[in-house]
């Protein structure tokens, strides 16, 4: 296939290799063309506008602000070759997909939110979970590029926004994932419980899972090198207490979550993997 590529930071870079090796013609384009140094086999774009040219664009924006810049204050969707379709692979609000949505449809292109659960170590090996939805026929014209990036497609429905919604309510469970293992080893510790020891043993029994076992980890060894940084994480759990809150749910862990993700932010954390956030909680006394 002939795929655009738009927004290529730690995510998108594990995942070009994959398309490029698979034999697919991929043209890339990025803010800084220096991100694109080190990647073999692509060709570069002047605009995002020219991605739209392709059978299918991939846009990777790290926000709401992002795509409102790139794709719709630029006018990129507008001048899109026909029978293209554009894959948001981006954690969005459900509000800015549901706008995303009803300008795709006013010009004729298919629209496909995938977002995926994993990190840019699980992205390289082609072992993401992609979480598709939107129109059936356009899923399976994309099924072979999701093949080569993840290992599972899971097909939420027809709206694109029920994929966005699963994906920001994934991230919340796994920030609180990592807030109850902060939490639970932080109690245990303080009875002189090995916090190694606690862990292994949580994560080897009832809770033996890879959210648990990845993050308890660097909870063990207090090492947060980025596997999704906590910039992004804050932005997340902003999507998912905003989103509640629009339907009038209140999320009450999530407000602790992003308190702890807060005052990691202050700390100078915020490049950091995300379960920095947890290095906040080890201390008796630490305010909520």
């Amino acid at each position: 296939m002939r795929i655009g590529f738009i927004g290529t930071g730690s995510m998108g870079q594990a995942m070009l290799p994959l398309l490029v090796r698979a034999g697919h013609r991929v043209s890339v384009w990025n803010r800084s063309a220096r991100a694109l140094e080190n990647v073999e086999g692509v060709h570069l774009l002047d605009t995002p506008a020219a991605a739209f040219r392709e059978e299918v664009v991939i846009s990777m924006l790290a926000d709401d602000q992002a795509v409102h810049e790139v794709l719709l204050s630029s006018g990129a969707l507008h001048g899109a070759a026909e029978h293209c379709t554009h894959v948001v692979m981006s954690t969005l609000s459900p509000s800015l997909m549901e706008q995303l949505q009803t300008l795709h449809d006013q010009l004729g292109l298919a629209l496909v939110a995938a977002p995926v659960f994993g990190v840019p170590a699980t992205a390289s090996k082609g072992e993401l979970n992609i979480l598709a939805a939107g129109q059936e026929a356009a899923i399976a014209r994309l099924q072979p590029l999701f093949d080569v990036l993840g290992k599972k497609t899971w097909y939420l429905g027809h709206r694109p926004v029920y994929a966005c919604m699963a994906k920001i309510a994934g991230n919340m469970m796994i920030t609180q994932a990592i807030e109850s293992l902060a939490e639970a080893t932080a109690l245990t510790q303080l009875y002189g419980l090995d916090a190694a020891r606690f862990v292994e043993l949580m994560t080897q029994t009832l809770f033996a899972c890879p959210s648990y076992q990845r993050y308890g980890q660097n909870i063990v060894n207090g090492r947060y090198e980025p596997g999704f940084k906590l910039a992004l994480g804050l932005k997340d759990i902003n999507l998912a207490i905003a989103a509640g809150s629009d339907k009038g749910l209140q999320l009450p862990a999530a407000d602790v979550v992003r308190s702890r993700m807060i005052t990691a932010m202050a700390k100078g954390l915020g490049n950091q993997d995300w379960s920095a956030f947890s290095s906040v909680v080890r201390s008796p006394g630490n305010s909520r």
